[in-house]
């Protein structure tokens, strides 16, 4: 009798004890705080603000399983690799049409450092970059009379005339291009240049300039007014100083762009081409260096005005200068619409030399004439003419 009451009580212990845990489990709720509590589920719960709902909760660092962490970008460090580039405040232009003075506000890192997508899928070049076109058996080519030309298409590379293309002459201030090419890609408009004694008293007899001397100061922005309007020679010396340190630097670097831009006949010597010997390159070789400036909307613009009010130096008042390129008035005979940029050039060893860049509905053409004699503008017409209608005519 007494082993079977033992048998009950224990049963009946047993009995109560399950029915407390079955209790337990139910009426405990698990801690909303505890990790990993709907890990399963993958539901957040609704009582407690989300990250991206607080104030600031875009920065909130949210940490993986695997505990390593992800730490929010807007809280690292610079020159983690991590951040994209913050750019160097720059001077605030509005980007207003050609004629006014006014530059767009541009990167100054532009066109130094490839974008990532840049970087995966580099731009290939285009399949007639560099090729001649054949010939039209609809439209005639003209007949330069200049000693060296060409006519690219920008918009492919292709060579559509070429006369002595890779010929090398003295380009004079043409040259000009090239050192507002390195301007753009090295300097901020804002940026103050210091005129040496060297820039401003390096230069032959009868050299163009502003009357800058030793001490001036003008903004890169100014400065290339006054290099692709007025051609001043002592303002490329300036602008080479601020950039190279001594004109063979810059030179130096002119040299290194021009081969990057697949310049094979090219050596300059100097900023502004003033006479040297050593001062050299083809026709071909600057349309790849006018095609490559003009493709840039500061140089575009600038090249695109016709006159400009510049401050006043040691030497002078405030003063207007003006565009020596003729085919940008309306006014004048020689007037071409659709210019993109331009540049003109003379020195008696070089004769005239011109660059022009024109864009009529979507074709982009430049032309370079070098060593004419007075047929600059004429030669320059009828190449630009003949790309026209090769265009309209769906030959190109």
């Amino acid at each position: 009798m007494k082993k079977r009451l033992r048998l009950l009580s224990l049963g009946t212990a047993v009995s109560l004890l399950w029915s407390s845990i079955a209790f337990a489990m139910e009426i405990v709720p698990p801690n909303p705080l505890s990790p990993g509590v709907y890990a399963e589920s993958g539901e957040a719960d609704a009582s407690l603000p989300s990250a991206d709902s607080q104030p600031g909760g875009a920065g909130i660092t949210k940490v993986p399983a695997d505990g390593t962490g992800s730490t929010n970008p807007s809280m690292q460090e610079p020159g983690t690799g991590n951040l994209p580039v913050q750019t160097q405040e720059t001077e605030s232009l509005p980007a207003q049409g050609p004629g006014t003075g006014n530059l767009p506000v541009q990167d100054p890192t532009a066109g130094n450092t490839p974008t990532d997508a840049a970087q995966e899928s580099p731009s290939q070049p285009s399949a007639l970059e560099g090729t001649v076109f054949a010939g039209s058996g609809k439209i005639a080519a003209p007949d330069v009379a200049a000693e060296g030309a060409v006519l690219l298409n920008a918009n492919t590379g292709q060579i559509i005339f070429e006369k002595n293309a890779r010929t090398p002459f003295y380009p004079a201030s043409i040259t000009k291009v090239m050192t507002a090419l390195l301007t753009v890609e090295n300097c901020n408009l804002s940026d103050v240049v210091t005129f040496s004694r060297t820039a401003t008293t390096n230069l032959e007899s009868g050299a163009v300039t502003i009357s800058l001397t030793e001490g001036d100061q003008l903004t890169v922005k100014d400065s290339l007014y006054a290099l692709l309007l007025k051609s001043a020679n002592e303002v490329a010396n300036g602008l080479a100083e601020h950039m190279g340190g001594t004109i063979d630097n810059f030179a130096n670097m002119m040299n290194v762009r021009a081969a990057q831009l697949g310049c094979t006949g090219t050596h300059f010597a100097n900023p502004n081409g003033l006479n040297n010997a050593a001062h050299l390159t083809t026709p071909y070789d600057m349309a790849l260096i006018a095609r490559a400036a003009y493709a840039n909307p500061v140089i575009s613009q600038i090249s695109t005005t016709t006159a400009y009010q510049m401050p006043a130096t040691k030497l002078g008042a405030a003063k207007t200068i003006t565009m020596g390129h003729k085919m940008l008035y309306p006014t004048d005979s020689r007037y071409y619409p659709g210019m993109v940029g331009g540049k003109t050039g003379y020195t008696s060893k070089a004769g005239n030399t011109l660059v022009t860049c024109v864009e009529q509905n979507g074709v982009r053409l430049v032309v370079v004439v070098m060593k004419a004699d007075g047929t600059h503008y004429t030669d320059t017409k009828a190449l630009l003419d003949y790309g026209f209608a090769l265009a309209a005519n769906g030959e190109i």
